[in-house]
Order: structure tokens, then sequence, then C-alpha cells
């Protein structure tokens, strides 16, 4: 007769690596919820898989326990979760009550202890048991009956510990696993162990003497510093060898009857999921049927976990295919290119879904004259995909041009989701369609076995593609509905989408680069850092690495004796905080700062910019699901963070030249930031100022130092600016301070003097932070929403960085928000008039221009008209315009 199963669960730590393992995910209300979401998927596929007849979920509880109490120590080192983890532990137990799982808590002891003692008492009354974790602690509990599961690449993956797999992985026993443990101790939990027994001298000394106890009895064997080290620490290894021990006799007050799993509670189920949002384990109750996508006459169909599709590699296939798109009013792209960048590298396949039928074309295959037609074709109709700026790029790569874009998954879940940061379709998958793509590196491989896109088995690219396609197709209908509930749908069509042409069209054309220039500037700073390596060098009275922290602080504050400002674990710090407190300390301090500086400039930005040349331009990606406040991101490279404050920073934009035969025409709108605050806030002082077209700096300096106009000096001026720009931030007394160089108390008075004298920016400070705590989220003026749970949060950090940002968001927001409307009407304009004016650059607020010299005027006038009046706000919206030959010539 079959030995029934109790399933017992490590549920605390199961939540743990859920929460790390998934991208972020949040509800509607904005709470945090991929842990929620990553057990809930986990317990289903644990019960599909054991079929247990008892089930068993343990999990910690704040507190001490009787660890802390033999060692104050234990788990002292370890950081506090964060709130947006530690939130979603109610809702987790919620879940278990609505699914029928009996769970576990008792004060003093861990949920180790819990299933250590369960796990004895089910062995004792005939029961098989499968233990669930993802801690390696509890591969002492190993025995002939009790298996311990390990979860692996993150949760999606179990690894079975019997006694003979303990055995083959680690050659012990579980007992002496448990001795390892001793030996090694655990950082995790601040259990000491004996200090340089890592797991491989553990194993070995486990091996040769079997348990702790003979290793002392053994000491004379050992020799040299690991005789001395295990010899001194006698006490210390047992007493990590009682904490590590799992104990196996809690007083546990429960009957099995109660672990009898019981038939979950679907609709309990299923309202639970709907308000937490999980739409693809909603699905499961609404009986959807998957089906199957029907066979297109010629190739084979390939079943890659229900998503079929067929390989176009041959003539007669590209012809089904071209057929398939001219009878399409939208298709689904997805391309693959032999690298990261689709702006230059080689397309290798390219994935369309047409009518619920995927086909996945081996361009290898064809010609680039075929390869042309097709993607042309592609160009006239709706696109749907994930990142469409790369199918964008690659159609008019080919010489098509993109007419209408129809949905981009990736700018529509950045919307909905704008605190990730990252929207890969492996999360997409998880998060909407119900589809597990492998994570990069079981795909790919890791470092001398990864296989690029080109090189990989044809069957495997098919698969992956048909997944994406199918992920793409699933998701639209989710993320159109979830655009429509948080009012997002205008702010999606009008504003994001069209933006997602002019990208590509940007990161197309790139910008131009004076290469000899840049050459001169690499050399000219190569001779500046070593001239200052030897002035360096001569007051240290020796060499040394001037890239290593720890030997630096050596010389700082040994060699030299300057006062020790911190120390870190490592040593002394040598970071930009400590250099500047020591200011003029000693005559290196200087000029380590000015080494820093050119080193910085030098390996960053001119070896940098050099990489990233591309046939004399540097065609950068211009992405807008990155900043969560809405503004477009500069990446590989980063033009938009280019040094502007130092001399030599200022010199690098030189290398940005015009096309030949054309200028660069630069409109940069003033202030935009410090307006947008005067319209949102209804300031009537700040609103003044800026229609009577007042200095607003000198202003508010006049108003904060109480002196007329005329008398405010340069300093204070200065000083004005930082306390306007800091407002925006929503700056902090010590942040000011730190800023300026002057004292908290200065600082204070500066800004509550700049309050005072505008006090509709008081109240709006004021009331975006109360609207954000009672909403969940704050907005700009165009609805685009950023979800701020920590408002309520109970650690004072975290809520005042909330409040900060929510202070910031609606006028950063809004003000990027403008800077994409100006974008759109300017692009336009210029289609519009057919110029051969192209956009290249966009620096935040600022857009540059590579102009012919005969369309220059006409460009210049053009732009102030469109970035002027992209809006109707309560004050002007003035733009700078200046041209020169290099984007130097225009700042």
């Amino acid at each position: 007769m079959k030995k029934e199963t109790i399933l017992l669960i490590d549920g605390s730590g199961l939540v743990f690596r859920a929460f790390y393992a998934l991208p972020p995910l949040t509800a509607l209300d904005g709470t945090h919820v991929n842990a929620v979401y990553g057990f809930a998927n986990m317990i289903q596929k644990l019960m599909e898989r054991f079929k247990p007849e008892y089930v068993a979920v343990a999990f910690d509880l704040k507190g001490p326990t009787f660890r802390h109490k033999e060692y104050k120590e234990y788990k002292a080192t370890r950081k506090k979760a964060p709130d947006e983890l530690l939130n979603q532990f109610a809702v987790v137990k919620e879940f278990c009550d609505r699914f029928g799982l009996s769970r576990f808590e008792q004060e003093g002891f861990e949920a180790d202890d819990l299933v250590g003692t369960m796990a004895k008492l089910a062995e004792e009354a005939g029961y098989n048991v499968e233990i669930v974790t993802g801690d390696k602690d509890y591969l002492q509990l190993v025995t002939e009956i009790t298996t311990v599961h390990l979860t692996r690449r993150g949760i999606t993956e179990l690894e079975s510990y019997t006694p003979e797999a303990l055995d083959e992985k680690y050659g012990l026993t579980a007992d002496q696993f448990l001795e390892l443990k001793g030996l090694m101790g655990d950082p995790s939990d601040n259990i000491p162990g004996v200090p340089g027994v890592g797991e491989k001298t553990g194993i070995k000394l486990l091996k040769a003497y079997g348990t702790i106890d003979g290793v002392y009895e053994n000491l004379d064997q050992l020799k040299g510093k690991m005789k001395e080290k295990i010899e001194a620490n006698h006490v210390q290894a047992l007493m990590s060898l009682r904490l590590s021990r799992i104990i196996n006799d809690v007083q546990m007050d429960f009957k099995w009857e109660e672990l009898k799993q019981e038939v979950p509670d679907d609709e309990a189920l299923y309202q639970l999921y709907k308000k937490l949002n999980f739409k693809s384990l909603m699905r499961k109750f609404e009986n959807r049927k998957i089906e199957k996508n029907p066979t297109v006459e010629g190739d084979l169909v390939v079943e890659a976990e229900a998503a079929a599709y067929t390989w176009v590699d041959d003539a007669r296939g590209l012809q089904v295919l071209m057929t398939a798109v001219n009878q399409a009013k939208f298709v689904i792209m997805h391309s693959r290119v032999n690298g990261g960048r689709h702006v230059f590298d080689e397309l290798i396949d390219l994935g369309l879904r047409i009518k619920e039928v995927n086909y996945i074309v081996d361009v290898r295959a064809f010609s680039q004259l075929e390869m042309m037609s097709l993607l042309q074709v592609l160009g006239e109709k709706r696109l749907i995909g994930h990142r469409l700026v790369n199918e964008t790029l690659m159609i008019m790569r080919y010489g098509g041009k993109v007419m209408e874009l129809g949905f981009d998954t990736a700018v529509a879940q950045y919307l909905v989701h704008p605190e990730v940061g990252k929207y890969p379709l492996r999360g997409l998958g998880i998060e909407v369609a119900d589809r597990v793509l492998p994570a990069d590196d079981d795909f790919y491989g890791k470092g001398r076995k990864k296989v690029a896109w080109a090189d990989m088995e044809k069957a495997k690219r098919g698969d992956y593609l048909a997944q994406c396609l199918e992920i793409i197709d699933k998701a639209v209908a989710v993320l159109e509905a979830r655009l429509k509930e948080e009012s997002l749908t205008e702010l999606y069509q009008t504003i994001e989408l069209p933006l997602v042409r002019i990208l590509a069209k940007m990161e197309k054309r790139g910008v131009a680069v004076d290469e000899g220039y840049l050459k001169i500037l690499g050399d000219k700073f190569k001779l500046q850092i070593a001239e200052l390596e030897t002035r360096i060098f001569e007051l240290s009275e020796g060499d040394f690495n001037l890239n290593s922290p720890k030997q630096l602080g050596v010389v700082l504050f040994e060699t030299l004796g300057l006062p020790v400002v911190k120390k870190t674990k490592t040593g002394y710090s040598t970071n930009a905080e400590v250099l500047d407190k020591l200011g003029d300390a000693h005559p290196i301090i200087p000029l380590i700062l000015e080494y820093r500086k050119l080193t910085k400039l030098n390996s960053t930005y001119v070896e940098g910019l050099t990489t990233a040349t591309y046939k004399g331009r540097i065609h950068s990606h211009f992405t807008q699901t990155i900043a969560s406040t809405g503004r477009l991101s500069s990446i590989e490279p980063n033009i938009q963070n280019i040094p502007v404050k130092t001399k030599e920073g200022r010199e690098l934009r030189r290398v940005f030249v015009a096309s030949e035969g054309m200028q660069l025409v630069d409109a940069d709108y003033s202030q935009i930031e410090l307006r947008v605050l005067a319209h949102i806030s209804g300031d009537e002082n700040l609103i003044r100022a800026y229609n009577e077209k007042l200095d607003i700096h000198t202003q508010t300096a006049a108003e904060v130092f109480h002196l007329k106009q005329d008398e405010v000096t340069s300093l204070m001026r200065s000083r004005a600016k930082a306390v306007n720009f800091g407002i925006v931030y929503g700056i902090s007394d010590y942040g000011l301070a730190r800023d300026l160089k002057i004292s908290n108390k200065e600082a204070k008075a500066y800004i509550e003097g700049y309050l005072e004298h505008y006090p509709g920016v008081a109240k709006y400070m004021k009331d975006v932070v109360e609207e954000g705590k009672a909403k969940g989220y704050v907005e700009t003026l165009f609805n685009r929403k950023r979800w701020l749970p920590d408002l309520n949060a109970k650690n004072h950090m975290l809520r005042s960085f909330a409040e900060r940002t929510a202070m910031n968001t609606p006028i950063q927001g809004t003000a990027a928000d403008i800077i994409k409307i100006a974008m759109i009407r300017v692009d336009q304009a210029l289609e519009k008039e057919n110029l051969k004016t192209k956009m290249i650059l966009q620096v935040h607020d600022e857009l540059i221009l590579d102009a012919p010299a005969n369309e220059v005027d006409r460009v210049t006038a053009l732009l102030e008209e469109a970035m002027e009046e992209a809006v109707s706000l309560s004050i002007p919206m003035d733009v700078d315009l200046k041209v020169g030959g290099n984007w130097y010539e225009t700042k």
C-alpha cells in the first residue's frame, strides 16, 4: 500500500526567494505583490508535482528565538527586509487560507524548527515526507523517508536531496552536513563557525574525522595556521553547531487531520487574484481554452509548449508569408539580431504573428533584396511588438517607412509600472501570459559557454521566438485594459506611442563625431594624468596604485598622517565626500581630486565614445522606459551625461559635430521645471516674475535676503539658484547645506525664506504629499502616474525619500511630457515641409537638430514655434536657440 505524503513548506523562505527572483509587480493600488505571485505559482506547481494528502506551511514570527538567547549576535548583521517585501506576508498568508493550506508559526522558534519537528512526527506516524525550501540548512533533515527539495533559479526549479544525492553532492551524511555548518558557520545568520574554515575545508575535515568532536580529538594530525584556528575556536565551533541545529521536539498542538489538503476555495481565490490583478492565475478559473495554431501549408509546424510556428526559409515559404502579410491589417513583429543593437547588428531571425499563425523567417536564407521587399511591406502595416523602436529601426534599415504603430507592450507596461525600470518579455510572460521564457543565462549560457543567437540551434531559436510572439499577443488586451483603468490611454496614444518612431529615426541617424579631435582630447588627458601622477608620488614619497582606495587610504592616513574622516570594513574611506572634508589639509588632496576627474573623463567619455563610434557617427539608443518620471534616457553611450560643470567636460561637446555641409541647431527650454512649478502651484509671485520676464534667481535672492535687486551679489544669486532648483527636487536643509557648503541653520533659513515669499509653492509641496498618501500615487498634468507606497512607510528614510519624490515627480514628469510633445510637433513640422533637417539628440530639456545651411533660418523659426506652443501654461515657455558647427558652439 502506497504511503500517504505530507508536504512541508518553508513559507518564509519561499516568499523571500520569490521577492528577489521575480521582477517588481504591483497591484492596481500600487502595492507590491511579486512575492505573492511567485509563492502562489510555486504552490500550484508543488501540488501538481507531489499530489500530497497533507500540507503544512511554516512561517517565522517577528521576535527573538532561543538562538538569540544563547548568542545575542545571532542574525545581528542581517539588514532589515524592505517594507515592499514584509508587507506581502499578510497577503501570502491570506492566499494560504483561501487555498486550504494549514499554516504554522510559533513564538521563540523559526520555521525550520517547526518543519523539523513535523518531519520527525510524520516519519513516526508512517508518512512519506517532502520538504520544500530555499535554505540549505534543511539538508540536515534528509533521511530515507524525508526528501528535501531546494529551490533553484529563483523558484522555478527544484533540486532534490535523498541520502544518496547528499552523499554524491557533498560526500556527507545529513548529520555531517549539520557538523559542517558548525565548522564553517553561516554569515547570513551571523553564526561565526571557525574562522578560515569554508565549505571545501570543512568537508575535507569531516570526511577525515567524521564529526567536530572527531576533528578536535585529532588536532595533533593538523598543521600550521589551520590547526591554530581550529584549536583556538573550539567553544565557538560547538556553539555554532548548536545554533545551526534544527530542533525536532517543539511542543506543537495539531492533529494530522487538520493538515489534510482541502479543496481550494475557487471563488475566494479568484477574488484575491482579481484584487491583486493576477490575470494569468485568474484565467485558470475562467475555463479559457488555448487553441493551438493551425498548420500552414508547406512547412513543418513545430510545437513549443503550445506555441506552434512555421519556419520560412525557402522561396515557397516566403511567397506564402508575403501573401499573408499583404492580406493582414496588423502584424505582431519581434526580431533578433546577432548582438544587442538593431541599428547596426546583423538581422538573423524575424518573428511574425499574423491571424494567430506564427512565422519565423530565417533571414540568412534570403537575399538583401528579398528581405527589403518583406520589410518594406511590413512598414505599411499596423505593427504590434515589444520595444517597437527596434522593429521600426529594422524596417528603416531595409529602406522601409513605418506608417502606423499599433501597440508596444513594453511602453504600455512602463506606463502601468513606471518604477520597474526594466521590462523584459520574460517578466511580461510571467505577469500576463502564463508563459515563462528561460532566463538569459539559461538560454544563452554564461562565460565561455555563452552562445550567440546566430550560432544557436535553429529549433531553439524558433521555439523561443514563437513564445515571444504569443506573449506579446496575449499581453495586448491585458495592457489595454490596464491603461484604460488607470486613465493612461490618452498619454499612451498621443505622446508615448508616437514618440517611438521619432526615437528610432534619431538612433538611425546618429550624430557625427570628430574622431581626430576625440583622439587629441584623449592624448591631452593622458598627458595631464601622467603629470598628476608624478606630482602625487612626489608628495606621497613613493609610488602606489592611485586607483586602489586601500593603498590611497594608507598613504593619506598613515604615511602622511592626515586625520581619519571615515573608516569602512576594508580600511579607510577615500571617497569624494571624505576628500572634500579634508580640503586643504594637504596639497596632495586637490591633485587626487583632479586625477580622479581626468581619469573618469578619459575612460568613461573619451575611450567610451571612441568605442561607441560606428562609421564616423554615434548612434545612442534613446529609451522611454527607464526613468520613472517620464524622462527619456540615453544609453550605449549615455550622451545626456556628458559633464557640463567643468571646462574639460564641456570640451567633450566639441566632439559632436554637424554633418558635412550642415549646422547644429540647439533649442533649449529655459528653466522649464521652474516654469512648470509656477503653473502647477499657481503661486502668484512666481507667475508674475515669469510674466514680467524678471531674472528669477535674482528675484528670489532679493526676497530671501531682503534686498533690492541691484543689491544682490553674484554669490547671493548663485545660492538663490540652488534653492530654486533644489525646491523642485524637495531638497532638505541638510542637502542644501551640503551643496552650498554652508551650515544646516543657514540652509534652513534660505528654504524658509523661499517658501515664505512663494506661499503657493509651500502649499503645493504640502498638498501633493497628502494627496499622494491618500491615492498611493502622484501624477503629471498629462496623467502620468508614479506609485509611491512608501509615502505611508513607517521607516523615516523611506518615507522622506518618497515625500521628496512626490514633490518632484509632477514637476519633472510634466516637463518630460512637454519636451516629448515638442518633439512630436517638431517631427511633424519637418515632415510636413519636407525638410532635410534631422532631429538627432535630446538632452533632457534640449533638442539638437542637424540642418543644411539653407534650412537653418526656417528650422530655427519652426523650433521656436513648435516648442513654445507645445502646451498652454499660465506663464510663457521660453526657448533659447543657438547655431554652431559643433555642440560646444551652441552653448
